[in-house]
């Protein structure tokens, strides 16, 4: 099954795509989608989805997974980023994906093995589970870790008929 990974961010969304056998994980692609600095932010999400569109027409992945994000001290940033993290979850909606969310501690756990891990042992890990993989960015590395994780977890959450892990917590 092709599975795509997404880590939102305004300025560098990550986007990985692997695919999954069973426990077996093959390197698909990874990239990342960069927005203008200089746009307007309307314009700027609209690149975000362009983007992620050209992704998904081109691999065809069966289901997706994004990041949660986590609150910064500025809200200003904390809001922006909220505001691209909402295309990212609609953009695979709207081709029909399933789209789970999984938190960062979670994806860390899922991939390193300590859910406070830093973000080299996370790419690193990403390189050893799938050594074909060619992470330009850390948003890429970032990405190919929330595919592993959902890779990981996709059959438990199914099992328990949830989109994602707050449903099974509560």
């Amino acid at each position: 099954m092709r599975l795509l990974g997404l880590d939102p961010g305004l300025q560098h969304t990550g986007w990985g795509v692997i695919e999954a056998e069973g426990s077996r994980l093959s390197f698909v692609a990874a990239g990342t989608i960069h927005s203008s600095r200089t746009r307007a932010l309307a314009e700027r999400l609209v690149e975000i989805h362009d983007g992620l569109r050209e992704v998904i027409d081109h691999y065809q992945p069966a289901e997706a997974a994004v990041e949660e994000t986590f609150v910064n001290k500025n809200p200003t940033s904390t809001l922006k980023l909220g505001l691209a993290r909402g295309v990212v979850l609609l953009t695979p909606a709207l081709f029909g994906l399933k789209v789970a969310e999984y938190p960062a501690n979670l994806i860390k756990k899922s991939v390193v093995g300590a859910g406070h891990a830093a973000k080299e042992q996370v790419q690193m890990m990403v390189r050893v589970l799938l050594p074909a993989a060619s992470t330009e960015t850390a948003d890429a590395a970032d990405a190919l870790a929330v595919a592993i994780c959902h890779a990981h977890h996709r059959a438990s959450l199914a099992k328990w008929g949830a989109r994602d892990f707050r449903e099974v917590l509560r």
